[in-house]
C-alpha cells in the first residue's frame, strides 16, 4: 500500500520537527556543560541531518514519480 503524498510530507516534516528540537536541546547542554571543549552535538547534527536529507529525496522522488502520467 502507498503512502500518499500528503503523509510523506506529513512525515518529513515531523521528522524535521525533532531533528531541530534534538538538536537545539543538545546545542544549549553542550553550552551548559562544556562550552570550552569540543562541538560534541556536531556528529548529531551531521549525522541525522544526512539522514534527513536523504529522506528529502526519496519523498521528492517518490512525488515526481507520482506526478507522472
Amino acid at each position: 500500500m502507498q503512502k500518499s503524498e500528503k503523509a510523506m510530507r506529513w512525515g518529513l516534516r515531523i521528522h524535521l520537527f525533532w531533528y531541530i528540537v534534538a538538536n537545539v536541546a543538545q546545542v544549549a547542554l553542550w553550552g551548559i556543560l562544556t562550552p570550552d571543549r569540543f562541538f560534541w552535538p556536531l556528529w548529531s547534527i551531521l549525522g541525522w541531518g544526512i539522514g534527513l536529507v536523504i529522506h528529502f529525496w526519496v519523498i521528492r522522488s517518490k512525488s515526481r514519480s507520482l506526478a507522472r502520467p
